[in-house]
């Protein structure tokens, strides 16, 4: 039955019912009162949500729900891994970290430098070059305007003298403003890498830190996808490094051209295509009914939905063929990177996936992700080119960009679960004794003579017993102990004892050898 088949009908019953009370006149008059009654009801029974709409709203709700309790849950994970909380009544602070972020013992700053130490050594060997910049920018550098979620987890602030400013979501905008600080004296092409501390407000989860470290690695001047082949075969050069091969993680490798020619063909507006690409990086992390509204609250019509989520199911180059034709452009740019990657020899390190079209609205052409095969952890980094990012920022001309940013937390969360880490000791080759504190002096030309010749050399600070001190430098891992004692120094001698060698057993019970001081290396 119609809207106004249900009006008429609700009218008709009452009228009846009232006619055989108040006659004829009082049923016209009555009719008219309940006529407008029931428009009233029958628009509110049109307003009424569809089943449909209530359960997209009760799912929405329930992954909201989801949502908050993985975050609870991944902040209690957090403090269980910390160290127990201090309840000393007498303790005037909080001795953990703010949450989501770290400190770095000696022991974790080890391990931290061992990440960097291979980071740096990939990236001197591909021929960049290291820089840095200030962690606090001004905030205009990162809000733009295609919805992205780093605008909104931003650490930003208003200082005392009124600047808006905000600690560095990520690096890459930061690296365009040098790049124009500097354009006149730049010699293009040119290849940059550091390793910044950026800060982003979100949802703490495994391998999701409100600070994490981030290795990145830019090329500006290229054009051609042969700078995004270096920087792939970069990144896999580090993952085999640290122990990693292509049967653990791989890349998942795609041009956002493919998109923006099918957009195009369909007569969506250019303006439109970084929002597009904003939501549909979120397909992965929430519902397909979320995305599709979202697209949908952009003003695109059903069917340009539904061909923008095809395009996304893509997984070969054929079927990429198929959607666009063999002569676009995509295709040539796509079929050439996979083949330079074949020459670099990692063939078996990168794959074509549709869906991978990263969460930036800068991005202009070919976009990566790396994975884990088992699909456990998040991305483990990404990148791809962004070609007009400095128009974005007021240069006179676009300058050909690519890059990725390599973060240090998913990356050590998989290499700890594949035991990859190696156990690290403090870097102490010696460590000189005093037998007393008469030898002071003498122990303190030992170990200059020690640091002069370049070992890394320590010395007991407070007068200790022979054996106490040989237990302590082989609990720091010192190679070898050296004891300065009266009468061995009569002799011009002191006493090594190599604590890393084989048969230590037997080692343990002497006290070492005896060697010149002149001949002390």
């Amino acid at each position: 039955m119609g809207r106004d088949g249900r009006i008429s009908y609700y009218a008709c019953l009452l009228v009846c019912g009232c006619q055989s009370f108040t006659g004829p006149e009082g049923a016209s008059k009555t009719f008219r009162i309940l006529q407008r009654r029931a428009c009233t009801m029958a628009a509110a029974e049109a307003k009424a949500p569809s089943r449909r709409e209530i359960l997209d709203k009760e799912i929405a709700e329930l992954n909201k729900n989801l949502n908050d309790k993985m975050q609870e849950l991944a902040a209690l994970e957090e403090q269980k891994k910390g160290k127990a909380k201090k309840t000393d009544s007498k303790a005037l602070i909080d001795v953990e970290p703010v949450q989501g972020t770290r400190d770095f013992p000696p022991e974790e700053m080890r391990i931290r430098n061992w990440l960097f130490g291979h980071y740096r050594n990939v990236a001197r060997q591909f021929g960049f070059e290291e820089y840095d910049a200030p962690v606090l920018e001004a905030e205009n550098l990162y809000t733009r305007k295609a919805g992205e979620e780093i605008v909104q987890q931003m650490y930003n602030f208003t200082t005392k003298g009124g600047h808006k400013v905000a600690l560095r979501p990520e690096m890459t905008p930061t690296l365009a403003r040098l790049v124009m600080q500097k354009a006149h004296s730049l010699l293009l092409p040119i290849k940059w890498y550091a390793i910044p501390q950026c800060w982003r407000y979100e949802a703490i989860t495994r391998g999701r830190r409100r600070e994490h470290f981030q290795w990145n690695m830019d090329i500006f001047g290229v054009s051609g996808v042969t700078a995004e082949a270096e920087l792939l075969a970069a990144a896999i050069t580090f993952l085999s490094n640290v122990g990693l091969t292509a049967k653990d993680v791989g890349f998942k490798v795609n041009s956002r051209k493919l998109l923006q020619t099918v957009l195009v063909k369909a007569g969506v507006p250019q303006e439109k295509f970084a929002p597009v690409c904003v939501i549909v990086d979120k397909i992965e992390k929430i519902e397909r009914c979320e995305v599709e509204k979202m697209l949908a609250d952009l003003d695109l019509p059903a069917s340009i939905v539904d061909s923008i989520l095809s395009t996304l199911s893509i997984k070969s180059i054929d079927e990429m063929v198929a959607a666009v034709g063999e002569d676009a452009e995509v295709v040539k740019e796509l079929g050439d990177l996979f083949k330079i990657m074949e020459a670099y020899g990692y063939k078996d390190w990168v794959q074509f996936d549709a869906s991978v079209v990263r969460g930036l609205a800068y991005y202009t052409g070919v976009v990566f992700e790396c994975f884990d095969r088992a699909g456990v952890f998040r991305a483990i980094c990404g990148g791809g080119r962004y070609d007009n990012l400095m128009l974005t920022y007021g240069h006179n001309k676009a300058i050909p960009a690519c890059g990725f940013g390599f973060g240090d937390c998913v990356i050590m969360e998989l290499l700890n679960e594949k035991k990859l880490v190696p156990e690290l000791k403090p870097e102490v080759q010696d460590l000189v004794i005093p037998m007393n504190e008469s030898m002071r002096t003498q122990a303190i030309q030992v170990l200059q003579k020690l640091r002069s010749q370049g070992r890394n050399t320590d010395i007991i600070l407070k007068a200790k017993g022979p054996k106490q001190s040989f237990s302590y430098a082989d609990r720091i891992g010192a190679e070898r102990a050296i004891l300065v004692a009266p009468s061995e120094w009569e002799r011009g001698s002191v006493v090594v004892k190599n604590l890393r060698t084989e048969g230590k057993e037997k080692a343990d019970g002497d006290r070492g050898d005896e060697v010149k001081f002149e001949d002390l290396l």
